[in-house]
C-alpha cells in the first residue's frame, strides 16, 4: 500500500499518540471508546473513530481483527518516537545509579555496571560500550609469571581501561626478571602514549648495544608477543537478552536463535551502536524497526547516547527492546547513566 505522506494533524497526532501511549501500558488494541473516556480529550466515539480510520489510512495504525481495536505500527511508533523525551529520574533511582558507578575502579568495570543497571531499570536489553582513545597513555605495566612459559601482560592506560594478555614466550622469565622488566617499562614510559613507547622500545632493542643489555634482550621476549601494542577494539558489556525471549516479536524459532546469535558477536553490537548512533555528543538518539542491521530486529528499538569521557575515551549507552516499551524511562535511564560516566 502506497500512503500519502502528508502531515498529520495537530488533532491527528494527540489521537495517535495516546492510542501509542496506551497500547504501550496495556499491549492490547485501543478502541474509541477508550479514547472518549478521557477527560481532555473531549471528542466523540463517532469523531475519534473517523480520525482512527484516517491514521489506519495513512498506515499510522493496523487493527489486527475486525472487531477489535487499533494497535499503533512501526510508522506511528517513529513518530511518537520523534517528539517524546525525558522525564527525571526519582532521587533513589539517580542514587543508585550514582553509587552503583562508583563501585567500578575501572572503565571496563563501569561499563560493566552501566549495562546491569539498564536492564535492572527498563527490563530491557541494556549495552554499553568503550570506544579506546587512539593515543593511550602508559599508566602502569604488570607482568605475572604463569606455568609452562606462559606470562600476564597488564596494561593500565590513563583513560582507565586494563587490557589483560596471557602469552606464551619462547623461554620461562622468572619472578626477578620480569620485575625488573615491568620496573624499566614504568620507569621510563610511564605517560608516553603506547604507541611511542613501543617504537622506542624497538629502537632500543634494534640498536647494537642491546646485545649486551640483559633487560632489552628479556623485553625482546614480550615485544615480539605484543607488549604496549595499542588496542582499539571497544570494549562492549551487554545484559538482559533474556528479556527478548518473552516477546511476541513474530519470529520463527530459527530467526530467534539468529537474533541471538548477532548479539553475541562484539564486533556486530558495536555495529549497532556505531550505525544508530550517530547523533552529537550528549544527544539522545532513537531508532524504531532495525530491520537494515539485522533482518531479525524489524520490530526492535534502540535508544541510546553517545559521550565523551574526561579521559579522552568514550561510551555508548543504550538499551536495546521492543517498540512498545515506556520511552520517557529508558531516555532518561540512559542520560543519567551517560551524565554519571562524565563526572567519574
Amino acid at each position: 500500500m502506497v500512503f500519502s505522506g502528508r502531515q498529520l494533524s495537530t488533532r491527528e497526532r494527540e489521537i495517535l499518540h495516546l492510542i501509542v501511549r496506551a497500547y504501550i501500558d496495556t499491549g492490547e488494541p485501543v478502541g474509541s471508546r477508550t479514547l472518549s473516556r478521557l477527560r481532555h480529550l473531549a471528542l466523540s466515539p463517532a469523531t475519534i473513530r473517523n480520525v482512527m480510520a484516517d491514521l489506519a489510512d495513512e498506515g499510522y495504525l493496523a487493527q489486527p481483527h475486525t472487531s477489535a481495536g487499533r494497535v499503533p505500527t512501526d510508522r506511528a511508533f517513529r513518530d511518537f518516537a520523534g517528539t517524546v523525551s525525558g522525564k527525571p529520574l526519582s532521587h533513589s533511582d539517580r542514587d543508585r545509579i550514582f553509587s552503583q558507578m562508583h563501585l567500578g575502579e575501572s572503565l571496563e568495570e563501569r561499563i560493566a555496571i552501566a549495562s546491569k543497571v539498564l536492564t535492572e531499570m527498563t527490563r530491557n536489553v541494556g549495552i554499553a560500550a568503550a570506544l579506546p582513545n587512539t593515543s593511550q597513555e602508559l599508566e602502569h605495566l604488570e607482568l605475572v609469571g604463569l606455568s609452562e612459559r606462559r606470562v600476564l601482560m597488564i596494561v593500565a592506560t590513563r583513560d582507565r581501561m586494563v587490557r589483560n594478555r596471557v602469552v606464551t614466550l619462547d623461554r620461562a622469565l622468572t619472578t626477578d626478571e620480569l620485575t625488573t622488566i615491568r620496573n624499566y617499562v614504568n620507569i621510563n614510559f610511564c605517560g608516553w602514549t603506547l604507541e611511542r613507547a613501543r617504537a622506542e622500545l624497538l629502537r632500543r632493542i634494534e640498536e647494537e648495544r642491546a646485545m649486551y643489555d640483559a633487560v632489552l634482550q628479556q623485553l625482546t621476549l614480550l615485544c615480539e608477543k605484543g607488549l604496549l601494542v595499542v588496542d582499539s577494539d571497544p570494549h562492549v558489556e551487554m545484559d538482559g537478552a533474556s528479556w527478548l525471549i518473552g516477546l511476541d516479536l513474530h519470529l520463527t524459532r530459527e530467526r530467534m536463535r539468529d537474533l541471538f546469535r548477532a548479539l553475541e558477536e562484539k564486533k556486530r553490537v558495536v555495529a549497532l551502536l556505531d550505525r544508530f548512533l550517530e547523533e552529537p555528543r550528549g544527544q539522545v538518539g532513537i531508532h524504531v524497526g532495525l530491520e537494515d542491521a539485522h533482518p531479525a530486529m524489524s520490530e526492535l528499538t534502540l535508544i541510546g547516547v553517545t559521550v565523551d569521557l574526561p579521559s579522552g575515551a568514550q561510551a555508548r549507552i543504550a538499551v536495546l527492546g521492543p517498540m512498545r516499551m515506556q520511552y520517557e524511562r529508558v531516555i532518561s535511564a540512559v542520560q543519567q547513566i551517560g551524565r554519571t560516566f562524565e563526572a567519574l
